[in-house]
């Protein structure tokens, strides 16, 4: 049976893959499923998880007073490495363009592990200053393009 590994950290997350995580745990959905949730807005996941159900197998609880974004990132992206070598998932689940959702695109990309994609966002073209949404997309979004020329030069270095 295959595994699938759903991955989130806001509200907005939740809400939306909350009818796909119900899906996905019906008992002839033909998939083993486990949750993990960033922390990414922790305080702000309870409403969503209760209104469908849903207990997360793994809470990275990964948010700190007055992180950077790049400390959030970097501490998202180390546990969620941790959770995929140890679930070993044969996909990741994400949705949106958050900092959740690049980690988890990102470390299943580390590992090898499919990455299905769930609405890909509003796509303005833009590269606002303080906006890592509008870069996140595009690696995000466009695994075929992205990933596959970050796969050649890793191999190639």
């Amino acid at each position: 049976m295959p595994r699938a590994l759903v991955i989130f950290g806001t509200r907005p997350e939740a809400v939306k893959l909350g009818p796909v995580i119900l899906e996905l745990q019906r008992p002839n959905s033909g998939f083993n499923v486990k949750v993990c949730v960033t922390g990414q807005h922790r305080e702000l996941l309870d409403a969503p998880l209760q209104t469908f159900g849903i207990t997360p197998d793994v809470d990275l609880a990964s948010m700190r007073s007055d992180q950077s974004l790049a400390e959030s990132a970097a501490r998202i992206l180390a546990g969620l490495e941790r959770v995929i070598d140890r679930s070993r998932p044969d996909i990741v689940v994400v949705q949106g363009d958050t900092t959740s959702t690049f980690c988890g695109a990102l470390a299943a990309f580390y590992s090898r592990v499919r990455v299905a994609h769930v609405e890909a966002g509003l796509r303005t073209g833009g590269l606002a200053p303080g906006s890592p949404r509008s870069i996140w997309q595009r690696p995000i979004g466009q695994p075929t393009t992205f990933w596959r020329r970050a796969s050649r030069r890793r191999r190639s270095a």
